[in-house]
């Protein structure tokens, strides 16, 4: 109990649950949408805004939200265009933002200090009350709007198409995205380090995915490990002396081995009792339909006999069936994300 008595370990573990629940609830619709690495692209960028403030001598984790912020609009509006020279361009983002934020550093006063190693790996320990209140603030804003729009987004992610027949504004709520993903790297730079943050998004969530079979499970779960793995790295690191970031990675990237373990047992039970009791059967009714999956309003072509005639006068094995109509609604994520 010990560890849990100085201030600067509270504000760590304080920090650590932050985190924890922050990167894997943006990461999961990365993994959704195959940008697993985006977070790691943004961790560039944000190089350039610790090293603006700190030649300008302001707050380094304020000056990163705004640079990311940019820089993960210019990365969707590339994306979304689908140029062939896409990479390139944002290879050079990420370069560029690399190469400037250590010329920024060098230039100012604080170049001699190593804080900006703290940056990069993350120096957990070395969390102020003030960085916290931001972590904590920029935390609360990211969880609201994954967790508010989890229906939206979710449906963007996994067809953006389909989404955008049904009504949403795919574009809206794919820069919104990408300015979650921007504000969660900031948020976890000091935890884990801009070189590592992609990892706390993506590490969790691939975790999960190995034992769990909804969207919604999936995230719950990922949030759980984030959590844990956190807590555990930050507590190791203190007893053991090492570096929090790392630490913190190496024991997610555990959890994913054990997670594997597991569910290779697990798909067998599965696919025993699947075979067992017959292949499953879809329980999603659409308008118009009862609950066994037939149209109210349609006739029984057995109950009529062979030569029932349809409405028109046609044969009824011929004769085409009333539609149910379909809405936005039905076929939108809400269902899909339960």
């Amino acid at each position: 109990m010990e560890m849990f008595q100085p201030d600067f370990m509270q504000r760590a573990f304080l920090a650590a649950v932050l985190v924890g629940i922050t990167a894997p609830s943006v990461g999961i619709y990365l993994v959704q949408r195959r940008q697993a690495l985006m977070g790691d692209g943004i961790g560039h960028v944000a190089l350039t805004g610790v090293g603006l403030g700190f030649l300008f001598q302001a707050n380094p984790i304020w000056m990163a939200v705004l640079v990311c912020v940019l820089g993960a609009i210019v990365m969707e509006l590339v994306r979304a265009r689908g140029n062939q020279r896409g990479d390139i361009a944002l290879a050079m983002l990420f370069y560029g933002g690399m190469a400037g934020g250590k010329l920024l550093v060098s230039m100012s006063s604080q170049a001699g200090s190593g804080s900006l190693e703290s940056y990069l790996w993350g120096s957990i320990l070395t969390v102020s009350p003030g960085d916290l209140a931001v972590i904590g603030g920029l935390a609360a804003v990211v969880v609201a709007v994954t967790a508010g729009l989890r229906r939206q987004l979710f449906a963007v992610c996994q067809d953006e198409e389909f989404a955008r027949v049904t009504g949403l504004p795919v574009r809206v709520l794919n820069l919104l995205l990408a300015v979650m993903a921007a504000v969660t790297v900031t948020v976890a730079m000091r935890v884990v380090g801009l070189l590592l943050v992609s990892a706390l998004m993506v590490v969790p969530v691939a975790a999960a995915q190995q034992l769990t079979r909804s969207f919604a499970a999936t995230q719950a779960a990922a949030v759980s490990v984030g959590v844990v793995t956190a807590l555990l790295g930050v507590g190791t690191s203190y007893q053991a002396d090492l570096p929090s970031g790392p630490t913190i990675v190496i024991l997610a990237i555990l959890a994913f081995a054990l997670f594997s373990a597991i569910a290779a047992p697990l798909a067998k039970r599965r696919h025993r009792a699947a075979t067992e009791h017959g292949p499953a059967v879809c329980d999603v009714v659409l308008p118009g339909q009862n609950p066994n999956g037939h149209d109210p309003n349609a006739q029984d072509l057995n109950a009529l006999g062979p030569h029932a005639q349809g409405p028109n006068g046609d044969d009824a094995a011929e004769a085409p069936l009333p539609k149910a109509p379909l809405s936005g609604e039905t076929l939108s994520s809400r269902g899909l994300a339960q």
